[in-house]
């Protein structure tokens, strides 16, 4: 005995799709029909797709939450060292603070203009110290 027959009637633009789908190689209309049938009856056959896409998407948000930890950390590390820096050079003599100052914003645009085409990807040596 085969496999009993069933007759439906569908919207057009859905047999269309049938019929389509159903064109490429390896595929029959039985087949998706039973596919689609199948994963109706079989809520759990769907939750498979669930949990991968919330198990992604977990692991998104445990790597978002370490990279957000990392850049506390760095920021945190950083007010540290400019407060030690602070705290540990001597001020500038009243005669010198011209030429500091002045020295001081050349050594600083350098450094931005340094950083720049770092974040840039103009200049790439270096780039992963």
């Amino acid at each position: 005995m085969g496999k009993p027959r069933v007759n439906i009637r569908i919207s057009t633009k859905l047999y269309a799709q049938l019929c389509e789908a159903a064109d490429r190689p390896g595929a029959t209309k039985t087949a998706i029909v039973e596919d689609a049938l199948r994963a109706w009856f079989d809520p759990e056959a769907r939750s498979v797709l669930e949990e991968r896409l919330l198990a992604r998407v977990d692991a998104f948000d445990r790597r978002q939450a370490e990279i957000e930890r990392d850049v506390a950390y760095t920021y945190e590390t950083l007010a540290h060292y400019i407060y030690y820096w602070l705290t540990r050079t001597e001020p500038i003599p009243e005669g010198d603070r011209d030429i500091a100052h002045a020295l001081g914003q050349k050594r600083f645009d350098h450094f931005i203009g340094q950083v720049a085409r770092k974040i840039g990807g103009r200049d790439t040596r270096n780039i992963d110290r």
